[in-house]
C-alpha cells in the first residue's frame, strides 16, 4: 500500500493494519522528510491519544494530516507505532 500526498509517496508498506477503514503504516515505512510533529492531540476513548503530524511536500503544508498513537490501550496495541492518514491523503494499491 502507498500513501501519496501532493504526488509524492509518503509511506509504502505491504504491512498496513486496517482499523476503523483507516490503513495504519508501520512507523518506519513513512518517508520521515515530509513528516513534522505537531502539538495536536486528540483523544479515541478505546485506542487512546493520539498525536499528529503536518506533512510538508514541495514546498506545499497539509497541518495535522498524519496521527499516530504513541501509547495504546491494551484493545488497539497492534496499531502502536504506526501511522494513518486523512485531509487528502490518498492509499492505493
Amino acid at each position: 500500500m502507498k500513501a501519496i500526498w501532493n504526488n509524492k509517496v509518503i509511506a509504502e508498506s505491504d504491512k498496513t493494519l486496517v482499523v476503523e477503514n483507516n490503513h495504519y503504516f508501520p512507523h518506519d515505512s513513512i518517508n520521515k522528510e515530509y513528516f513534522k510533529p505537531t502539538n495536536t492531540h486528540t483523544t479515541c476513548p478505546w485506542k487512546g491519544e493520539a498525536s499528529y503530524y503536518t506533512l510538508t511536500v514541495d514546498g506545499k503544508q497539509n497541518e495535522d494530516a498524519a496521527w499516530y498513537y504513541p501509547e495504546v490501550s491494551a484493545l488497539a496495541k497492534g496499531i502502536k507505532n504506526h501511522v494513518a492518514f486523512w485531509k487528502g491523503v490518498t492509499i492505493e494499491k
